[in-house]
């Protein structure tokens, strides 16, 4: 990915040493994998805070929001810092320009930088659940540590799978600014655990849209592809797929308990953003098949 010299978002908080320490690591910690391991489950990769998703089934209210500890600018010599502001900032130009084209205003969020664990006003996060959006404080969390996880682990490498994360989280602040998390944050509270999972996948599998429109808005201006780089996305795309995941730990795919949707699922809607580069393509609440 062509990102060297690029414009710097100014919207980068690095909490990094203030945070509650202890690294990224999978499962463990405070959160526990007792009562809320479908939470974990749900949000552990690419999607919104497990946090979030136990209140929406619990019919819990507003989260108290809790003073985060002072953050600072990421040093100019932090490269994946700055790797991460830059397409932080390809994300601002982009979703500006769209917006501006309906008429609207595009409200930018904030990408917070944390190691550990890391208060939110959709309660306190910790990197196990991995890259998450908080609508209620309008940020994007996460904890750098999960790109190795992803090299390492998920086998999904490179720069632009990286940058697919953050233009999957920022998808979701999009659908906050369009009022589709309000709408899906009513239904749930009155809905069945099946209807919050479809409704899930349909939240989820948006946002993998919406990040296609962003690497194709970004390609006709800025030329920022290289060869392979859609490949990395599309590799990441099938790697956290729920049945890959499942696959993976477990043994066995249940599709009824879907959150993400399908590595297939999630492979198509991010190529339909990536091909038409178009918001009203992206609508997978209308979509008949997903």
């Amino acid at each position: 990915m062509r990102w060297q010299g690029n414009r710097e978002s100014e919207n980068v908080e690095d909490a990094r040493d203030s945070g509650g320490g202890g690294g990224f690591r999978l499962g463990g910690g405070s959160i526990g994998l007792g009562s809320v391991a479908v939470a974990l489950v749900a949000g552990w990769l690419f999607g919104v805070n497990p946090l979030t998703i136990l209140g929406l089934m619990s019919g819990g209210g507003q989260a108290p929001i809790t003073q985060q500890a002072p953050a600072h600018k990421p040093p100019a010599d932090d490269q994946m810092a700055r790797f991460v502001s830059v397409v932080l900032a390809d994300t601002e130009d982009v979703w500006r320009a769209q917006f501006q084209r309906a008429g609207k205003t595009y409200r930018e969020p904030k990408l917070r930088l944390y190691r550990g664990t890391e208060v939110t006003a959709c309660g306190r996060g910790q990197a196990a659940m991995g890259p998450f959006y908080c609508p209620r404080d309008e940020k994007v969390y996460i904890d750098l540590g999960f790109y190795e996880v992803m090299r390492t682990r998920l086998g999904a490498p490179g720069d632009f799978a990286q940058a697919y994360v953050i233009a999957h989280e920022v998808g979701h602040h999009v659908q906050k600014l369009m009022g589709i998390t309000d709408r899906i944050e009513s239904l749930s509270a009155r809905a069945s655990a099946a209807q919050q999972n479809a409704m899930s996948v349909r939240v989820e599998l948006q946002a993998d849209c919406f990040a296609g429109v962003w690497a194709h808005d970004a390609q006709s201006a800025r030329q920022v592809l290289e060869q392979g780089d859609v490949e990395e996305a599309l590799n990441a795309a099938t790697q956290i797929g729920d049945d890959a995941l499942q696959r993976r730990s477990q043994g066995v795919v249940v599709p009824e308990s879907f959150t993400h949707g399908s590595s297939a699922q999630r492979v198509a809607w991010f190529k339909r953003g990536l091909q038409t580069g178009s918001v009203a393509q992206c609508d997978t609440f209308e979509a008949r098949q997903l």
